[in-house]
């Protein structure tokens, strides 16, 4: 089992959003801006971070995608 943000990325589109301002809404370090970007494990506190700027919930930004082996 694997995390994909593809869903944070669509709503920064279409919330015309891009990803320094919500690195600034939300208050988040570089670093976890490219575990992000490289859909690596972040914290709930992380997540709840960018829930809160973004007024979402988690599944409006996340998903858990099976890996195959």
């Amino acid at each position: 089992m694997s995390v994909t943000y593809k869903k944070l990325s669509h709503l920064l589109i279409e919330r015309k959003m891009k990803k320094k301002d919500l690195k600034e809404q939300a208050g988040l370090t570089q670093h976890e801006m490219l575990k992000l970007r490289h859909d690596m494990n972040i914290t709930t506190e992380t997540i709840g971070k960018i829930c809160k700027a973004l007024n979402c919930q988690m599944d409006d930004i996340m998903e858990f995608i099976d890996v195959e082996n």
